[in-house]
């Protein structure tokens, strides 16, 4: 990895980092302001850049959630998640605002390149990377290389649809794995206020909502299997790396035809994974 800074700017929270050698040196979070616009979140980025050491034309990374075209534009393709983001000319901001050494892509997908290369991906030839979390993304590295598209949609694997879905998620589309599976959806079916109280209540409703998201997500780790031929998938986000929810997705991915199965693991880099696959050259 490269050094530089790196901002991985999600949909709940922001945070910044300076990297040396592939190691964060100082990091800082704040909660993202969802209803900014994009000069609001421009403004709020040089503030703390600044305060990091961050000098124009310094490398600097930046993931975001939502959808990154090869042209530079950001769209937050879940509306419920960033609804003033639409299609802005997001990299051309950024090289103004910052000086020509900027890169941008996908949060899911930069935190897949960071497992593929330092965490728990390495040593993988075909491997997948997925968050669930407030909502569902991911990242597929082949050989080494992150499976890009030039409409930016390659690893919205929680877009796909799901047998086990019937609700209409953030995209616009109807049973997707999102809307059964993300932190959201669970929220909704538990009757609680966010995901965290469902997997602390341990209701019965709890347990139901949690389950079906895990049986879900075990489906898309068969499909992406049949799909890319994968060596292994890790999984990270705040559901996916709580207490007692991956076993339940190994167990449910048990019940598939041999062939379709695949190792899971956790995702290894935490809330740093993000930053660390943002950074220019990484």
């Amino acid at each position: 990895m490269t050094d530089g800074f790196a901002v991985d700017l999600g949909g709940t929270k922001t945070a910044l980092a300076r990297i040396a050698a592939g190691r964060i040196e100082a990091r800082l979070q704040f909660p993202t302001d969802r209803l900014a616009g994009i000069s609001e979140q421009i403004d709020i980025l040089a503030r703390h850049l600044g305060q990091m050491g961050f000098r124009r034309d310094d490398r600097l990374g930046v993931a975001v959630s939502g959808r990154v075209d090869a042209a530079g534009n950001w769209y937050a393709v879940n509306s419920e998640t960033l609804p003033q983001i639409g299609g802005e000319p997001l990299l051309g901001i950024l090289r103004t605002s910052f000086g020509r050494n900027v890169s941008l892509m996908n949060d899911a997908a930069a935190a897949a390149l960071a497992e593929a290369t330092l965490g728990a991906g390495a040593g993988a030839g075909h491997f997948a990377y997925l968050t669930v979390s407030t909502g569902v993304g991911g990242g597929v590295v082949l050989d080494g290389r992150l499976l890009n598209s030039r409409n930016g949609l390659a690893g919205h694997v929680g877009f796909l649809s799901s047998p086990h879905g019937d609700a209409c998620c953030g995209s616009g589309r109807t049973g997707t794995v999102e809307s059964i599976a993300s932190g959201r959806a669970i929220a909704r079916l538990a009757g609680t206020g966010d995901s965290r109280e469902a997997f602390a209540s341990r209701s019965v409703r709890a347990l139901a909502a949690i389950d079906r998201s895990a049986m879900a997500i075990a489906r898309l780790c068969a499909d992406l299997n049949a799909i890319f031929g994968l060596d292994r998938i890790a999984v990270g986000g705040s559901v996916g790396l709580a207490a007692g929810y991956l076993p339940r997705v190994s167990a449910h991915l048990d019940r598939e035809p041999s062939l379709f199965r695949v190792p899971l693991v956790p995702a290894t880099l935490g809330q740093n994974s993000a930053l660390l696959g943002a950074i220019p050259g990484g």
